[in-house]
């Protein structure tokens, strides 16, 4: 329920620009991930929706293991006491925040970290980081080895005395791809090297795929998603069985007689590297700081003072511009769950 009697009870009474979650789409969402990707199947990757209160749900619902895009996320996770498993899926030379991570964590938590060269490697020895993935290139130009250097990096990690788990590569390259059949084949030959290096590694983790591959990516031991809770409208134009849980709720605070309304989100409240956001009442003109017109179908209709949702067309970068998010059924708030995990 909300937090405090000052916390709104009503949609309607919730201070815009906001986020809002409905309750119902979420648990579908989650329950369509469970039937595919059923306990440590799945490690919820919290970069998308940054919140603890929504990783403890996960958890509760069978999914203990996490992975993050940033220390800070993790140190989240930690001090939250969600999780027993928790991978840095991402380089860092951060010699003095992994040893932080690590000595927060103790013993209570296995805290395992990315490494794709002898420098990241080097940062993780002097953390005292017990646990690595060698991250392998597997055709996104971004993190990752070569395959064929992956064995070296492993054996020089062991002479250290960590324990080399496996490996991980991020196929995010192909995560758009539309035709189901082109996906396929596309994650298959990119899941090669993976495997390639992984039999060559050692380990049992062959960590891996997204929200986009999670169905399609049969070589992983363990899939990397995290935008399936949420959604937004790039994901929704592939064949997934998820559906947009999430909107920013704005209040109409301009109308123009030439047939425009203006809302009170904006560039400030809404990730835009993947697009505008969409609208169910019409056409999305422009977005700015912190508005955005719209062009409705029937002006007429519209009114200062109006509530509009927008459907965000990139879930990840549009939580991190807020404090919380709102779960909410139909018109009525459930609760407030703080985005806890954000910044660095």
């Amino acid at each position: 329920m909300p937090s405090a009697e000052t916390d709104p009870t009503s949609t309607a009474a919730i201070p815009t620009p906001a986020l809002v979650v409905e309750r119902s789409v979420l648990d579908a969402n989650l329950s369509a991930m469970d039937a595919v990707r059923p306990g440590r199947e799945l490690r919820p990757h919290v970069k998308a929706f940054k919140s603890t209160a929504l990783a403890r749900r996960l958890a509760d619902d069978g999914h203990p293991a996490f992975c993050a895009a940033t220390v800070r996320e993790l140190e989240g996770l930690v001090r939250a006491g969600v999780g027993d498993d928790l991978l840095l899926a991402n380089e860092t030379l951060d010699v003095e925040r992994l040893a932080r991570l690590v000595a927060l964590a103790d013993d209570a938590v296995a805290v395992t970290i990315a490494v794709d060269s002898d420098a990241t490697l080097d940062a993780a020895i002097a953390a005292g980081v017990r646990s690595v993935l060698v991250d392998v290139e597997v055709g996104l130009p971004r993190c990752g080895c070569d395959p064929a250097d992956a064995p070296r990096l492993a054996e020089r990690a062991r002479g250290a005395g960590i324990d080399v788990r496996g490996v991980m590569g991020y196929e995010g390259h192909l995560m758009m791809v539309r035709d189901r059949g082109r996906r396929t084949d596309a994650v298959g030959a990119a899941m090669a090297a993976l495997v390639g290096a992984a039999e060559q590694v050692g380990g049992d983790v062959i960590s891996g795929g997204g929200t986009g591959t999670f169905d399609v990516n049969e070589w992983c031991t363990e899939i990397q998603a995290g935008s399936y809770t949420l959604m937004d409208t790039q994901y929704l134009t592939l064949d997934l069985p998820f559906a947009l849980a999430l909107e920013v709720a704005a209040t109409v605070v301009s109308v123009s007689a030439k047939g425009w309304i203006v809302v009170d989100a904006g560039l400030k409240s809404l990730g835009m590297d993947h697009g505008n956001p969409g609208w169910d009442g019409g056409e999305v003109m422009f977005c700015s700081d912190e508005h955005t017109t719209l062009s409705p179908r029937d002006a007429s209709r519209h009114r200062v003072g109006d509530r509009v949702h927008l459907r965000p067309a990139h879930v990840d970068p549009t939580v991190a511009r807020h404090e919380a998010m709102w779960l909410v059924d139909g018109d009525d708030v459930v609760d407030r769950w703080p985005i806890d995990l954000r910044h660095w």
